[in-house]
């Protein structure tokens, strides 16, 4: 499995790339940007997470960074799919927030985030209008990033925010036609997967209670509220959570120093890391990559 790196797709100051491709099959990898696929044409198998999911032409779905996942085709067919590269930091919070986007955003937000079985067993098909719609789009972009003319970064950021708005619009669409909770029960839920979604996605950097309930536009007590009700957890363990599980897919598939390591999923005091892995995981972070196993001394049962 290989690992492919934002830096070979896309500049610092401009964390976007586009593609349009037909493809056979395509060995399993990684990477470190997320990318948005769109079938165009064709049929194939979507290998993610151990397993595989039919996918054909109109359906769109992301993959994070830190996933992998591959491609299975058929010998005598082939599957055109166009690939959008991004970083999340190309839509930065300010513009979400003065666009008032937070709550209109849920394929952005929530579809991606979501268990492997509920992405692909319920991914979002797009056929007729709103294929029509999101291809032009991605071919808009596709000429932009080409022709690379005066203000093209500007039009292209602003395409992809359009593109993301209308998913998530056909997504809305697509559930409601579902069995679904009242509505009020479903606002919480999908108010909680934001900011879930938002952790996943931004879990390297400095996040705090108050800048979630200020992102959300909900207060503190309220947000942790929710985030209770849907996942068990406070705020603060769930970004924990999260921040682990990627330190842990770094120590298995790199040679990151575990300081390195540390800083990487948004921990600045190394020391701390060490204590709050040894707590969820039971090892420490070297005893972790090297296979070692052992339980956490008494102090660092309930630290």
């Amino acid at each position: 499995m290989h690992k492919l790196h934002s830096s070979a797709y896309m500049k610092e100051d401009f964390p976007f790339w586009i593609g349009r491709a037909t493809h056979g099959s395509i060995e399993e990898h990684g990477h470190d940007f997320v990318e948005l696929v769109y079938v165009v044409r064709g049929k194939g198998k979507h290998c993610f997470e151990g397993a595989a999911y039919d996918i054909c032409a109109g359906d769109v779905f992301i993959i994070n960074p830190g996933e992998t996942h591959a491609y299975t085709v058929d010998s005598a067919d082939t599957m055109e799919i166009i690939n959008c590269l991004f970083l999340p930091s190309l839509i930065p919070d300010s513009l979400i927030r003065e666009l008032d986007l937070t709550n209109s955003m849920d394929y952005f937000y929530v579809h991606p985030f979501l268990c492997s079985t509920l992405r692909f067993n319920h991914r979002l098909n797009l056929h007729g209008a709103a294929a029509d719609a999101a291809l032009a789009l991605l071919e808009s972009m596709l000429r932009e990033q080409r022709e690379a003319n005066v203000g093209f970064a500007t039009v292209v950021r602003l395409q992809l925010l359009e593109l993301l708005i209308l998913l998530s619009r056909y997504y809305k669409n697509m559930r409601m036609r579902g069995s679904a909770p009242s509505p009020r029960r479903q606002e919480r839920i999908m108010t909680a997967r934001r900011v879930y979604g938002y952790m996943e996605r931004n879990y390297d950097k400095k996040i705090t209670l108050q800048s979630l309930s200020e992102l959300f536009n909900v207060s503190a007590r309220h947000l942790n509220r929710l985030l209770q009700e849907q996942f068990g957890k406070s705020a603060v363990d769930l970004l924990h959570d999260i921040r682990i599980a990627r330190a842990k897919h770094l120590l298995l598939e790199t040679d990151e120093k575990v300081l390195s390591v540390a800083a990487s999923v948004g921990y600045e005091d190394s020391s701390f890391f060490t204590r709050l892995f040894q707590r969820h995981v039971g090892c420490s972070p070297t005893q972790y990559r090297t296979g070692q196993t052992g339980e956490p001394e008494e102090s660092e049962r309930f630290g």
